[in-house]
């Protein structure tokens, strides 16, 4: 039995490869460095999904406008009912009103997943939803739903970055969620919803808005050292660090850190984290010797999308709008293999009492 299912191989993809070894993040058959920041959005998509939705690569950028619309239609009667949700689970209530027969599921799933992370974020402050732009690109029409103006290139290139940092990764959690559900036959909406419930737990998507809480109360360069020191002593985790399968830096880490150093703006706060960053591998290193903990996605997701003006609680609705298209990939790759997922329990349980 392995706990956790650690280093059991419960799928063959052709997606994503995740190498914790070496620090490396493969994405149908390109290194993650090579798509991020070069590549849109749009069309790193049609890429993963190459082979599993029909005339995928013809005009994505113009079918994922189209499907923002489509979801819009759908979608902005319920906003009425997101004041008293959190924007994750905001977003969970309007995904879930989407119909698992709609005729383009794929792309309805992706152009729906950007517009109800926007009207949830906007929703939870009690703010009207702000319609999709078709003609705009997706990362860009994604900030201007949440902010109510148009997003200036530096903004939308950054926020694109990430989308792309964050579609695919292996089979993580939410990922085989999404299988497990599409292995049912439940339809393609379905898994994605379910995707997104666990992706709202703390363990797996909810870790970078805590980064800011701890640069929040660090406040300055020079306390960096102590106050880090101070919560190892406390048993406290360092959020932002370490990893369950990079044993070396995340290479997602790297990507984001570049995206956010180009945000010029006042709200970037790239100085201090990364002197926060240095200060606190070297109090990992001093007190976990031997345990190699470094900078994990969500250090620089953090930066990135504060300095984009992204309240930290609609941090994880924006981590499932760049994801859900790694989960319709995995689904859709999951209902070709055509076998329900059923793994084995072991009884540990008391057994019945024996006839006299």
């Amino acid at each position: 039995m392995s706990n956790g299912l650690d280093d059991v191989v419960a799928a063959e993809t052709v997606l994503s490869h995740v190498d914790g070894e070496a620090g490396r993040l493969i994405v149908r058959g390109h290194d993650l460095e090579e798509l991020a920041g070069r590549v849109p959005f749009e069309e790193v998509t049609a890429m993963l999904w190459d082979g599993l939705v029909p005339g995928v690569s013809a005009d994505p950028r113009v079918r994922f406008g189209e499907a923002r619309e489509r979801a819009f239609r759908t979608l902005s009667p319920l906003a009425r009912n997101l004041s008293v949700l959190t924007p994750v689970e905001g977003m969970r209530l309007l995904l879930a009103a989407l119909p698992d027969a709609d005729e383009d599921p794929a792309f309805l799933a992706v152009g729906a997943s950007a517009v109800a992370a926007a009207m949830a974020i906007r929703g939870a402050k009690g703010l009207p939803p702000v319609a999709p732009d078709p003609s705009a690109g997706h990362a860009a029409d994604l900030l201007r739903m949440i902010k109510g103006a148009p997003a200036d290139e530096g903004g939308a290139k950054g926020l694109d970055t990430y989308l792309v940092t964050v579609i695919d990764h292996g089979l993580n959690a939410s990922t085989f969620t999404a299988r497990v559900v599409a292995s049912t036959d439940a339809g393609l909406l379905s898994s994605v919803v379910a995707g997104l419930c666990a992706l709202k737990g703390p363990l797996h998507g909810g870790a970078p808005g805590p980064v800011l809480d701890m640069l929040d109360a660090i406040g300055a360069a020079d306390n960096a050292e102590s106050w880090l020191d101070g919560a190892m002593a406390r048993g406290e985790r360092l959020m932002g660090f370490g990893h369950r399968i990079y044993r070396v830096r995340d290479p997602r880490a790297d990507v984001l850190k570049v995206a956010a150093a180009k945000l010029k703006n006042e709200s970037n706060r790239i100085a201090f984290a990364e002197a926060v960053e240095h200060a606190a591998l070297r109090v990992l290193q001093r007190r976990k010797p031997g345990r190699r903990l470094d900078t994990n996605v969500e250090f620089y997701t953090a930066i990135l999308l504060d300095s984009l003006g992204v309240p930290r609680e609609g941090f994880t609705p924006l981590f499932g709008a760049g994801r859900t298209a790694g989960w319709v990939a995995h689904a859709l790759e999951q209902e070709k293999a055509g076998r329900i997922i059923r793994p084995q329990s072991r009884y540990v349980g008391p057994w019945p009492a024996q006839a006299a």
